[in-house]
């Protein structure tokens, strides 16, 4: 007997960004003569930077002779590069790493739902409202989400906290007292996809402390770390006391432009026990099952990114999209829109106009800017008449947009 997995028949709808596409195209084949801006799917705009480019032509030349050729790598990432993430992204802010707790995949996406397969189907699940999509759908594909409640605009079995303006966007753990305390995992992404918040090392602590205390599991994404341009952690292992109940994921794609090399890591620190039972080794044991790892091109391409020259330019190329978010906020903001985000990340959330729920506006900035932005809702209940902008395109397209939003909005 076959049978097929039930519980993709419980998630809502189709995928966010594949329904923007299919909107967007439909706008664009009922008026070609219009040119359409996307601010929409976070994808990057800026080409590879030349550190990057010459070290894949080197690798790629390696591969060309006996003497250099590589075939099956390290499961989980070769030494130089596991090497240059330690020294770059943690010893140099304090933070101690074993090799062993470095596994190189192929971006943030494919761990943020993979990594549930390390614990059971019963362990709950929670994560912020509005939220990066994949985090619910992974659960929900898995039978973790359980039904969706038409009443409360969730799944019965992922518990939710809600980020708004009045605690800009930064969620607060649960009180020991409060009945939504519990222990299960606990996703937080930050600087934020979708709001665009950072969070502090005082709040980022109080999770931690809770994470501790309930014997929780915090998977924290911190693919936008890049982007953080205040005194704020770039990693959540620069707290006190996280590596014994916090995950994190890595990602090149939006700090070096990997959206389309893919490459990005996680780590897991020997001190996580869960049950008595290392969670490092299982990962380990999951991914030599399941992959053979990153090309070593693309693996030496992200090596570059560490080099003095790739440094400054990855900098560069950073800052290029920061003043894109500059470019759209003040044009926002002088619209009257109450705009969040635009700082220390390259995302800026919007609350739509005269309480115009998120899709409705989304047609209208479709039909009368030709700009495609997403809608909030599409993150979660509580982003309900909001909408997200990302910074990811050209500098002309950007001041583009800016325009076009001042003909239609300015007061």
């Amino acid at each position: 007997m076959i049978g097929v997995n039930p519980y993709f028949d419980r998630l809502r709808g189709g995928y966010l960004f594949a329904e923007i596409n299919k909107r967007a195209e439909s706008f664009r084949r009922q008026n070609p003569e219009k040119r359409l801006i996307s601010l929409g799917i976070g994808d990057v705009t800026r080409p590879l930077c030349p550190e990057v480019i010459t070290a894949m032509h080197k690798a790629v030349d390696e591969m060309s002779e006996g003497e250099t050729f590589r075939g099956y790598g390290p499961y989980f990432g070769y030494d130089f590069l596991v090497r240059a993430i330690i020294d770059n992204d943690y010893a140099s802010r304090g933070v101690q790493m074993d090799p062993e707790e470095v596994f190189v995949n192929d971006g943030c996406k494919s761990d943020s739902s993979g990594i549930l397969e390390l614990f059971s189907e019963a362990t709950s699940i929670s994560v912020c409202d509005p939220v990066y999509p994949v985090y619910v759908d992974a659960a929900v594909m898995t039978g973790r989400g359980g039904l969706f409640d038409e009443n409360i605009g969730a799944y019965s079995r992922i518990d939710t906290f809600q980020c708004n303006e009045d605690n800009n966007y930064i969620p607060t753990p649960p009180d020991a007292s409060d009945k939504r305390a519990f222990r299960g995992l606990i996703f937080l992404c930050f600087p934020n996809n979708p709001t665009g918040a950072a969070i502090n090392a005082e709040k980022l602590s109080a999770w931690v402390e809770y994470a501790n205390r309930t014997g929780s599991v915090i998977i924290y994404d911190s693919a936008y770390e890049a982007y953080i341009s205040e005194d704020l952690p770039h990693s959540i292992f620069e707290i006190e006391g996280a590596r014994t109940c916090a995950i994190e994921l890595r990602s090149f794609s939006k700090t070096a432009g990997f959206t389309g090399v893919r490459c990005g890591y996680t780590v897991i620190p020997k001190e996580l026990v869960c049950d008595g039972i290392v969670l490092r080794n299982l990962w380990a044991r999951r991914q030599s099952t399941r992959n053979n790892g990153v090309s070593y091109i693309t693996q030496r391409a992200a090596e570059a990114v560490y080099s003095p020259a790739g440094k400054e330019q990855i900098r560069e190329t950073i800052g290029y999209y920061a003043k894109n978010a500059g470019i759209l906020k003040d044009a926002l903001v002088s619209c009257g829109f109450s705009v969040g985000g635009g700082v220390n990340a390259p995302y800026l959330w919007i609350r739509t106009p005269e309480k115009t729920d998120s899709w409705s506006f989304f047609d209208r900035m479709l039909e009368r800017c030709a700009v495609v932005v997403t809608p909030g809702v599409g993150f979660g209940k509580a982003g309900e008449g909001y909408f997200r902008v990302t910074a990811f395109g050209s500098r002309e397209t950007a001041e583009e947009a800016a325009r076009r939003f001042r003909k239609e909005f300015a007061k």
